[in-house]
């Protein structure tokens, strides 16, 4: 009599063995291939593409991260402490400080209006910015990046300049409906007109994928010290003017560097700043006056 031997697999996963082994590196490459080519023959459509991707994944994203923003809290809550007792002496400290300077600031803010309205000078225009929460870090050790909550339904847009608590951390790049795309000042392909307060003395911030990013483009005969402060400086319309950065310092190498406010590995919350509206000033990023 004869009996018919049953497979050990299911019939479903028989297909399966044609895409295992050298058969699956083979489509996978090839798959790889076709993609490569693509981003290059259409790169616009790669960009829509990965946006419509990354709108779709991101409230998920917001989600999941929400627990973990809330145990960070609960533990930093815990672990501080110990530390109430002397920060609540060092902030009565800078609170009589705080004072004197608010009286003084006062005096300077009537003196300034006073000098507008004898010269006739038109007020800056206040500037527009949106806060969100980071949903991702999306940077390695090539590409610094981060993904944030909003997009262009709150108004943000590529361009506009994106800041910490402490200070100016980057620029959107790509703004999809519900997030976008931040690239920080750190990355290779970020390029920052500032000016060095105080010497009133500008040059460009060049990101270099470290933690210091370097100044370019400075005056032979500048006055340089480290521990000055880093500002933007308008030039090219891209970001409003006086943005904080942060301070000059000496890397390795002994080039000027900048160290930034704000530490990228812990942001947060930040706030996307819209760029200037008057047109005289919105000429490209490229064109920016080298000579001071």
């Amino acid at each position: 009599m004869n009996r018919r031997i049953k497979s050990a697999y299911p019939v479903s996963l028989v297909p399966l063995h044609i895409f295992s082994g050298r058969s699956a590196s083979l489509f996978l490459l090839v798959l790889a291939t076709f993609l490569m080519l693509f981003s290059v023959v259409r790169p616009q459509a790669v960009d829509q593409l990965r946006m419509s991707i990354t709108d779709t994944v991101s409230p998920v994203l917001s989600t999941a991260s929400r627990p973990f923003y809330a145990v960070a809290e609960f533990v930093g809550g815990v672990s501080g402490i110990s530390e109430l007792r002397a920060d609540n002496a060092r902030l009565k400290a800078e609170n009589i400080r705080l004072r004197d300077w608010y009286q003084k600031a006062l005096m300077l803010q009537s003196e300034n209006q006073s000098l507008q309205e004898l010269l006739n000078l038109k007020a800056q225009q206040e500037t527009k910015f949106v806060t969100t929460r980071v949903i991702a870090d999306s940077g390695n050790a090539y590409v610094h990046s981060v993904l944030v909550a909003e997009g262009a339904r709150a108004g943000i847009e590529k361009g506009q300049a994106v800041l910490a608590g402490e200070g100016m951390i980057g620029r959107i790049i790509e703004a999809g409906k519900n997030s976008a795309r931040v690239l920080l000042i750190t990355d290779f392909n970020s390029r920052v007109p500032v000016l060095i307060e105080g010497s009133r003395q500008k040059a460009i911030m060049v990101g270099n994928n470290e933690p210091l990013p370097l100044l370019q483009y400075l005056p032979p005969d500048g006055e340089i010290e480290e521990g000055m402060r880093i500002i933007t400086s308008g030039h090219g319309g891209l970001f409003p003017p006086g943005l904080p950065i942060g301070r000059i310092v000496r890397n390795e190498e002994g080039a000027y560097a900048v160290k930034p406010f704000a530490d990228m590995r812990r942001v947060s919350f930040v706030r996307v700043v819209d760029a200037p509206n008057d047109p005289n000033l919105r000429r490209g990023v490229l064109d920016i006056e080298m000579n001071p």
